[in-house]
């Protein structure tokens, strides 16, 4: 590029060249690539027996009696799924039917769609609306209270309380 004229000391002009500087253009970072965790469907057309461990998610639309063990990774029945058997899983997800004892680390949830048969320790869990579930649940976690008032008033002898109750006297009458 041309750029300011420059008058030498005889006072003719002279053309100056102007040098652009050209910086290396530096691409933009490339974004990390999406961590994928692989995952197993058993189809609707398949039947399995037996113990299953996995090192990876886990959906059953098909059906499958026996054992499952994946601590580390999710388990889910699918709408059209059925499963009879002990579950240890990282996350449980219940859409078809489920009949028997779930251990999750993290969270079960249970949808409008599942019947649910049997026992669920987990750290969360939730049921929709419209699940049907019969069974016990037990949280892996301290009670938001600690409920130490009826421990407390069991073991501390005091005055005696009056009854409650048909029998209880509410007459409160002065004589005179």
């Amino acid at each position: 590029m041309l750029g300011k004229t420059k008058k030498p000391e005889n006072g003719s002009p002279v053309a100056v060249e102007k040098k652009e500087v050209v910086k290396p253009t530096v691409p933009p970072p490339k974004p990390a690539p999406a961590v994928t965790e692989a995952k197993t469907t058993i189809g609707p057309h398949i039947s399995i027996e037996g113990q299953v461990n996995g090192g990876e998610h886990l959906v059953i639309e098909g059906s499958l009696k026996g054992n499952v063990a994946m601590e580390k990774h999710n388990f889910t029945v699918g709408a059209d799924g059925r499963v009879e058997g002990e579950i240890k899983a990282q996350n449980v997800n219940i859409s078809g039917q489920l009949e028997g004892t779930i251990t999750a680390l993290g969270r079960v949830q249970v949808t409008k769609e599942a019947d649910f048969f049997g026992d669920i320790k987990a750290s969360s869990i939730s049921v929709e609306d419209g699940a049907y579930f019969k069974g016990s649940i037990e949280l892996n976690r301290e009670p938001h209270r600690k409920s130490n008032i009826a421990a407390r008033d069991r073991e501390t002898p005091g005055p005696e309380r009056p009854k409650s109750g048909p029998s209880a006297s509410t007459d409160r009458r002065k004589e005179v």
